[in-house]
Formats: C-alpha cells, sequence, structure tokens
C-alpha cells in the first residue's frame, strides 16, 4: 500500500464507503521498508501494541543503527536488545537522544511517557548475577508503558529476604522472577500471590545448571500453577508477555 493507496482510504472513510475499524485493519498490513539486509515493519505498533525490536545479537553496528534510525522516524519508543556500546556509538550517532542501558545491554529511545499498563509489574532476581537479565525484563516493561518495581537478590539460600518484601509483591498485576542454579524461586513466588508468574531461567550456575538448562527444566516442572517459562535468559521475552497481561 503506498501513499496513493493510503489517501484513496482515508478518503473513503470521509466518504463513508469504508468505516473506521476497517481502515485500521488494512493499515495492519502495510508492507514493510526493505534495507536490503533488513525489513523494518513499521506497522507492528497496530497489531502488536508495540513497535519492532531490534535484537543487536549478531548485527553490525551500522546496521543497528540503520534499523534503530528509521524506527525512530515513525516518532515511538524504540528498543534494542543484546546491544553493545560499540552500536550504541553508532545509534548515537544519528539518534542522539538515545541512552544505553548498560546493564540491561538496551539501547532505547523514550518519546511516549504514557501509562498503557493497569497495574504495577515486579521483577524479581534469585541473586545478583541474574540482575543483567532482570533488567532486561525491566527495561522492557518501561518501554512498553507499565509501571515497574526491581527486588534483587532474594533468593532461596536467604527466604526471609524475600518475605520481606511479601507486601509489594502482593500488589503486583503481574511479577516476573528471574533465577539461575536449581531455578526453584518462582515456584516459591507463585504459592504466594495469586497473580501471573513469569519465570526467567538464567545462565548462572555451576556446571551441572547446564547454562540455565537445569533451571529452565525446574521451572518448568513447578508445582505452582499460576508460572509460566519464557526461555533461558530472555527477559526480553518475559516483559514483553507481561506488559501485554498488564494491557488486558
Amino acid at each position: 500500500m503506498n501513499r496513493q493507496a493510503i489517501r484513496r482510504l482515508f478518503a473513503d472513510v470521509r466518504a463513508g464507503k469504508t468505516s473506521p475499524d476497517e481502515a485500521v485493519e488494512r493499515l495492519r498490513h502495510l508492507p514493510f521498508e526493505d534495507l536490503g539486509f533488513a525489513k523494518v515493519d513499521h506497522h507492528r505498533t497496530l497489531r502488536a501494541g508495540m513497535p519492532e525490536v531490534v535484537f543487536g545479537a549478531g548485527k553490525t553496528p551500522a546496521q543497528v543503527m540503520s534499523i534503530f534510525k528509521r524506527l525512530a522516524q515513525h516518532g515511538t519508543n524504540v528498543l534494542a536488545t543484546r546491544a553493545t556500546e560499540e552500536q550504541f556509538s553508532s545509534v548515537q550517532q544519528v539518534v542522539p537522544q538515545a541512552k544505553y542501558e548498560s546493564v540491561a545491554r538496551a539501547i532505547v529511545l523514550r518519546r511516549d511517557g504514557k501509562r498503557y499498563g493497569k497495574g504495577l509489574i515486579t521483577v524479581v532476581s534469585a541473586g545478583t548475577s541474574d540482575i543483567p537479565v532482570a533488567e532486561e525484563a525491566a527495561v522492557t516493561v518501561e518501554v512498553m508503558g507499565s509501571a515497574v518495581k526491581r527486588i534483587y537478590d532474594v533468593g532461596v539460600a536467604g527466604i526471609h529476604r524475600l518475605l520481606a518484601h511479601a507486601p509489594l509483591i502482593s500488589k503486583s498485576r503481574v511479577v516476573i522472577v528471574c533465577a539461575g542454579m536449581e531455578g526453584a524461586l518462582p515456584s516459591v513466588v507463585g504459592g504466594l500471590v495469586g497473580v501471573p508468574v513469569i519465570a526467567v531461567p538464567t545462565s548462572i550456575g555451576y556446571g551441572a545448571a547446564f547454562q540455565g538448562l537445569a533451571a529452565l527444566l525446574g521451572m518448568m516442572n513447578s508445582c505452582a500453577s499460576n508460572v509460566s517459562v519464557v526461555n533461558i535468559d530472555n527477559g526480553f521475552g518475559a516483559g514483553y508477555v507481561a506488559s501485554l497481561i498488564n494491557r488486558l
């Protein structure tokens, strides 16, 4: 659908030939922008409620810069995950307002400060070593317009640390729990609250943790019925799903 077709569509709406709902539905499927090495989906917000997110790993600084620049031209928040400082330096040359969240390894352009979520999302980490994954989740939640609280280093080895924050956790609409080692913390949190708990296994642990596989399997076998699980180290996925739930 080119510009001329879009003008005809809006003319049809004004003339009463097409309803606004029908127009929005057609706009949902507008074509992407082909950069050769990437096809940038500018209309994902209409379909999914969030602009396309740039996955930085495996991309050159020039590629991340080009995609980020194109997304930024559409006036929305922009997020690039698993990004390096070198990639951020390239982005900052063309989008100087962009910020680098070093712990989360994310490049963020915040323009829309609106709150789209209806409640609070709490991000919990079992240990300090899990914070980078937890921060990726928290930054994603913030970019998607939900309020977020962070509770870090409250693993099951000292369960009283978690219980001290029980009143705050109980006020959450969604809880994200990041843990490595044996991955027990999400089950504990799930037993304390009556809301969705999104478990994120991290690749933290000694040899038999198998880079997060032990935590992943433990979380998938949780006896807490409100626990669901995303992939190892996938803080972004947890933050994205939690934000969608919070918008319902």
